[in-house]
């Protein structure tokens, strides 16, 4: 078995990620969950992934929300 099978952050990019919780939660609630003055302040995914990508406390939390919607989302489903 593949060992990143169970890494569901392996193949993905940051840009994914973002455009997925940006259509799952808009940014307007992104805002209020992660205090980002990018999601509050005339936010747009380029704007975004430019703070992301300086801000490793900011991609953490991004990264441990994608992870929690999709066992969320997967747990639905079962």
């Amino acid at each position: 078995m593949n060992e990143h099978s169970n890494d569901p952050l392996y193949g993905k990019t940051l840009q994914s990620i973002l455009e997925f919780l940006v259509k799952e939660y808009g940014f307007e609630e992104l805002g209020t969950n992660i205090k980002i003055k990018c999601f509050t302040t005339d936010p747009s995914i380029s704007s975004s992934l430019k703070f992301l990508r300086k801000t490793p406390w900011a991609r953490v939390k991004i990264e441990e929300l994608y992870i929690s919607t999709i066992n969320s989302q997967l747990k639905r489903r079962l």
